[in-house]
């Protein structure tokens, strides 16, 4: 998949009964598929499909029930003209995503598990590195770091050699610094404000903010009223260099991406 020269919009799609953000409302095959056609009306550049809650203190999910979960929908997407991401860390899900079309692994543990590495390195699929301290049951519990910024990218440096070292070149390789996954408030502040620190490792760097508990924290607003706050961190991120934005709030996000770009006289997303 070939990125857009504007900031690619991603949007989310939670199968799941237990996501923090919309509450189980696409749990099932058809409502997903609802859901994917409204955001990609809305402007999307790519679909982000996940089995699995990742969000603090989620329970994992069993193999068959995330596939369950998960293939159909992406079979029928595969239909339309999206590339199609899936958020997997199992790497039997992400060897069915991709022969059922998924063009994109987004996985939080960053291609860690045993045999994940060998199916995206034998695929043509392109694949987000993400960061996460711990495992999402129990990451946020009390994360330390020395120098947040200088670890994520330490990590993320060491997890693309060893993707390189398989086969992975580097134009399928994009990096997530991971926000809220085994880092406190403090350090999630300090992480964005290094933010472009993660553009010289010189792959697309993915920006996840959209409604997360940090913003929550800042404006006071519960889950269901950051719009406004995940819109103004999406803008920021794109200053300092994201590529792409994880939204749940796709017509918005693009909305002000628009103005963003045209007011600065930069390229212009498609429509």
């Amino acid at each position: 998949m070939k990125l857009i020269d504007g900031p690619n919009i991603m949007g989310i799609i939670n199968v799941t009964p237990d996501s923090f953000s919309d509450h189980g409302l696409y749990a099932t095959t058809e409502k997903a598929i609802e859901h994917a056609d409204r955001l990609i009306e809305e402007g999307a550049d790519i679909l982000d499909i996940g089995g699995e809650s990742t969000r603090p203190g989620s329970m994992a999910v069993d193999l068959e029930e995330e596939l369950r979960r998960v293939i159909p929908v992406i079979e029928v997407l595969s239909k339309k003209n999206i590339p199609l991401s899936v958020d997997t860390s199992k790497p039997e899900v992400m060897r069915a995503a991709i022969r059922a079309g998924a063009s994109i692994i987004n996985d939080v543990n960053a291609l860690q598990n045993p045999g994940a590495i060998e199916v995206i390195a034998e695929s043509n699929a392109q694949v987000c590195l993400m960061h996460m301290q711990g495992k999402p049951r129990s990451m946020q519990n009390n994360p330390q770091y020395a120098n947040v910024a200088n670890e994520v990218s330490s990590f993320l440096q060491h997890r693309m050699d060893v993707a390189c070292r398989a086969g992975i070149g580097l134009d399928r390789i994009i990096i997530d610094p991971g926000f809220g996954f085994g880092k406190s408030f403090q350090h999630n502040i300090e992480l964005f404000q290094h933010l472009d620190q993660f553009t010289k490792l010189n792959v697309p760097v993915l920006v996840g903010l959209s409604r997360k508990s940090m913003l929550g924290t800042i404006t006071g607003n519960d889950v269901d009223n950051r719009v406004h706050a995940s819109v103004a961190a999406a803008l920021l991120a794109i200053d300092k260099g994201a590529k792409i934005l994880r939204v749940h709030d796709v017509k918005a996000t693009k909305d002000a991406v628009l103005v963003y770009n045209t007011l600065n006289g930069n390229h212009i997303p498609r429509n």
